[in-house]
């Protein structure tokens, strides 16, 4: 099992625009397009979106090759997604029948716009981790989610759980390659052979899994008892966040473009 193409949760450093963008503008935009990725239903309204993420993905200066790696690994799960869509929508003209269960060309084309979008959402929010450090990402998320905290709502807990649940994906892949590889000197092959030998095999490696994630939560919750933290203090910030012109022109640029998208 290979892991190191999973580009969740990870951070790439640069230099590009991206990666000098305040993180509350990155997430608001985020936000924008998901909206408007989700609510449009024209081919040339998804066409624009995605030719508008394939153009942040060029100024981020993260290669082509290296985002299409990162795909790699859900294809299973959207062909799966695929299938469901395709034999459930009965709309349109019959395509091939399998005895009961029939293809239609709506359920084909239904299929192909619901994968057409979670594509564009994958390599979006996967831009948005690659682009933006795991501390900036938290400090945005909480500076936006601020207003809640009248209504004593704990933000800084929440956005602290989202940022290490982003920053442990990684480290508990690769926990996952180094127990199947562990398991495969013991002669236990996990990665290839039929589905059903293949998930038997798997299942073994989920105590030491857990055990480890457990171990590693143990040790994290005592390394931040041992500095101070306590939950709901005020803290201060090593890195203050600015807004700057750029952030706002960025912002201005995603809400014109989400707008010519909605009423194209």
């Amino acid at each position: 099992m290979n892991t190191s193409n999973i580009l969740i949760g990870q951070y790439i450093g640069g230099d590009s625009l991206l990666h000098e963008l305040d993180a509350r503008s990155k997430l608001i935009s985020v936000f924008v397009l998901t909206v408007v990725l989700f609510i449009t239903t024209s081919f040339l309204s998804l066409f624009i979106v995605t030719l508008a993420i394939l153009a942040f993905l060029f100024i981020s200066q993260i290669p082509f090759r290296l985002m299409a790696k990162s795909l790699r690994p859900v294809v299973p799960v959207l062909f799966i997604l695929f299938a469901l869509q395709a034999f459930v929508v009965r709309t349109g003209e019959v395509l091939v029948t399998f005895g009961p269960v029939a293809l239609y060309t709506g359920g084909i084309i239904t299929a192909g716009v619901f994968i057409w979008r979670i594509l564009a959402l994958i390599v979006l929010t996967t831009l948005l981790t690659l682009t933006t450090r795991p501390l900036d990402l938290t400090d945005g998320i909480e500076r936006l989610a601020s207003p809640l905290k009248k209504v004593r709502v704990p933000v800084s807990e929440m956005a602290l759980m989202m940022s290490l649940t982003l920053r442990f994906i990684p480290t508990l892949l690769r926990e996952t390659e180094t127990i199947s590889k562990a398991q495969a000197a013991r002669g236990v092959d996990v990665s290839s052979g039929p589905l059903n030998r293949r998930i038997k095999a798997f299942v073994p490696m989920l105590v030491p899994l857990f055990v480890r994630a457990f171990k590693r939560a143990e040790d994290l919750a005592l390394a931040m008892e041992s500095r101070g933290y306590r939950s709901g203090e005020q803290r201060t910030k090593w890195r203050e966040m600015r807004w700057d012109k750029r952030d706002s022109i960025a912002l201005m640029t995603v809400g014109v473009l989400a707008c010519a998208i909605v009423w194209t």
